[in-house]
């Protein structure tokens, strides 16, 4: 009942929010001439993306910050200030951000909201089940690159005066991206052949595993709403055990509490697996900080497995 309630009380203070910001005109925001366009995006990785592609004439915001897990975030009436205030919303969809899906629907009514999910081919998306994708496409930096022109396209639309500018700086920083790729592969060429097993906490990495050759096992399924339960656990004991696994992976945004179980099950069977160290997952590091960059949460990564499987 206590949840019920906040959750109405969050609807509620959204539509007043809606209501006295005025309805937005048919071919999306209007701003002042030398006025930044406001945009808000969900993720940070989103939010990089609209820093690089926007410049100077973009005021960006991300909702979820460092150690922020999307799969379980709820809005909080702050958060609808924001959303409601921005000239564009930028969000990655395929479902990451499962509890904000009727809040992002009813901003579609206001202002654009566009999905980056949205411009990657539906047949370079992982599926999962009958209709469900695998939203975790930034893993894979040359994937990433699609999400780039999603944010090019929405800005001009809202910013046409702007368009060859931000069209520039897209192609900047999907050079960029590029370049990251290619250094990933090779770094990540290093890995013997039966170490090549990346073991996380949930299923974020697949797409990770698909562009640079490396099997990917998670406790948990897609989204950190499932559960996992002691086979799960021993399911990857038993693997850490015959592939002679060396290390395991914590995640940023989700507790230690699953891998130390793993770490501990395999010690129980005389194997020592020891924790390779942090990876960022659904969120990236400390804004100010390298990690707080996509590239640099990225890079942090490659070299975190590689000095630890190879």
């Amino acid at each position: 009942m206590k949840k019920l309630l906040m959750w109405l009380a969050v609807l509620w203070t959204f539509s007043v929010i809606t209501a006295c910001s005025g309805a937005a005109t048919d071919s999306g925001a209007q701003t002042d001439e030398g006025k930044k366009i406001k945009v808000t995006s969900t993720t940070s990785q989103v939010g990089d993306i609209v820093n690089h592609v926007g410049g100077e004439y973009v005021e960006a915001d991300s909702l979820m910050g460092p150690g922020t897990d999307p799969h379980l975030y709820q809005a909080t009436q702050q958060d609808i200030g924001k959303l409601s205030e921005a000239d564009l919303i930028f969000y990655n969809g395929l479902h990451l951000e499962g509890k904000m899906g009727e809040i992002l629907e009813k901003m579609q009514d206001q202002k654009p909201v566009r999905a980056v999910s949205d411009a990657v081919p539906e047949e370079k998306l992982i599926k999962e089940g009958k209709d469900a994708y695998d939203p975790h496409i930034w893993f894979d930096a040359g994937l990433w690159q699609y999400a780039v022109d999603e944010v090019v396209e929405g800005l001009s639309e809202v910013d046409p005066e702007h368009a060859d500018q931000y069209a520039a700086n897209g192609d900047s920083y999907k050079n960029e991206l590029a370049e990251v790729d290619e250094w990933a592969k090779e770094m990540l060429a290093d890995i013997p052949e039966q170490s090549r097993v990346l073991v996380t906490a949930h299923d974020a990495f697949h797409y990770f595993g698909n562009a640079y050759d490396i099997e990917v096992k998670g406790l948990q399924g897609l989204s950190t709403d499932s559960e996992y339960g002691i086979k799960d656990v021993q399911n990857i004991v038993n693997l850490l055990v015959e592939r002679e696994i060396k290390a395991v992976f914590v995640e940023s945004s989700i507790s230690e509490r699953s891998i130390n179980a793993v770490v501990e099950g395999a010690k129980e069977k005389g194997h020592d697996v020891v924790i390779g160290g942090e990876l960022y997952s659904d969120a990236m590091g400390e804004e100010g900080t390298e990690e707080g960059t996509y590239i640099g949460m990225f890079k942090h990564n490659i070299r975190t497995i590689q000095q630890s499987l190879k």
